[in-house]
């Protein structure tokens, strides 16, 4: 068997190849600060819309979730919220203008809930 010989391109691609992975970021390391409290902006229950009147969805600094006496952690995953308590995790649609869209199946079908943080606090200016 002889060896094979690698021409200096070779050597060019793979300190390439080297700097471009400790140059770009991993989409893991963005984290996005969700934190805050939402309101219920919109309710589809089986496709229609309704009048929202849903308690709402808080979103503290330190991780934790309030919804309807429903409390637990929280996780922001790329565009997801992940929300989670020892028995139940849900996940939540991030979308652009401060909004977070929480899909579920309840006693009446699919129900959409879209929460708007619509105050502007101090320190908050992205979401998306």
């Amino acid at each position: 068997m002889g060896l094979v010989r690698l021409g200096p391109w070779f050597f060019r691609f793979v300190t390439l190849a080297a700097l471009c992975f400790a140059l770009i970021p991993s989409a893991k390391s963005q984290t996005v600060d969700v934190s805050g409290r939402y309101e219920c902006a919109e309710a589809k229950v089986q496709g229609k819309v309704m009048h929202c009147t849903a308690a709402p969805l808080i979103l503290k600094n330190d991780g934790h979730f309030e919804l309807r006496g429903w409390e637990g952690s929280y996780l922001v995953e790329g565009d997801w919220v992940e929300l989670s308590d020892s028995l139940t995790k849900a996940r939540a649609k991030i979308v652009p203008g401060h909004k977070i869209v929480l899909r579920y199946f309840g006693k009446h079908g699919w129900a959409e809930m879209t929460y708007e943080r619509r105050v502007a606090e101090l320190g908050k200016t992205s979401l998306s």
